[in-house]
């Protein structure tokens, strides 16, 4: 495993952005997926291989380039290394960018969903509204009607994603940081 990682990390350093782009898409494919068969309880002969390919080309040509792009700038805007700064990365990245990424995404889903355009911005009114913005799970595929198992999932999906790139992005700081050659102080 820690060759897999290794050889993934090496790869990321020669091409971050093509990278970053097929982990994104390849994830939110697996996600679908998961969704389809462990939540939903689907089994492959009612798996839609067509909303997971649709899932799928979100991540491939939404959610890579723009969270790509998204820790680049970040990267920017807090400078450092430390505990602190990857403290400061993750409230400027949940307070002023997820809200954006999230409305975004949401109405991409609706469109490829099939819902127009007034459909579409009253779900995105109504996202916040409720216990946890209850209303904002609807853009999300039914899941037989498990409002809870719905919301716990998409949370917890959310928090998960959001932790991992922000992993990624402070490793990929530090990992710049040991490869800069060393100051040669007179």
């Amino acid at each position: 495993m820690a060759g897999l990682w290794k050889t993934y990390q090496t790869v990321m350093s020669k091409y971050p952005w093509t990278v970053q782009i097929v982990t994104a898409g390849s994830l939110v494919g697996v996600g679908d997926v998961i969704s389809q068969q462990l939540i939903e309880r689907r089994g492959l002969r009612r798996h839609s291989v067509r909303r997971t390919a649709r899932m799928m080309s979100i991540g491939f040509f939404f959610v890579g380039p723009v969270i790509g792009s998204w820790y680049k700038v970040l990267d920017r805007i807090v400078v450092g290394g430390g505990k602190s700064a990857a403290m400061k990365k993750m409230l400027v990245d949940q307070l002023c960018f997820a809200p954006c990424f999230l409305g975004a995404f949401l109405s991409i889903c609706g469109a490829l969903n099939g819902l127009s355009v007034e459909e579409n911005v009253a779900k995105l009114k109504g996202a916040g509204r409720g216990a946890a913005g209850r209303r904002r799970l609807e853009l999300l595929p039914d899941l037989e009607g498990q409002q809870n198992v719905k919301k716990i999932w998409s949370l917890s999906c959310g928090c998960c994603w959001r932790g991992v790139t922000l992993i990624c992005s402070v490793a990929a700081f530090v990992r710049k940081l040991r490869l800069r050659p060393p100051l040669n102080h007179p």
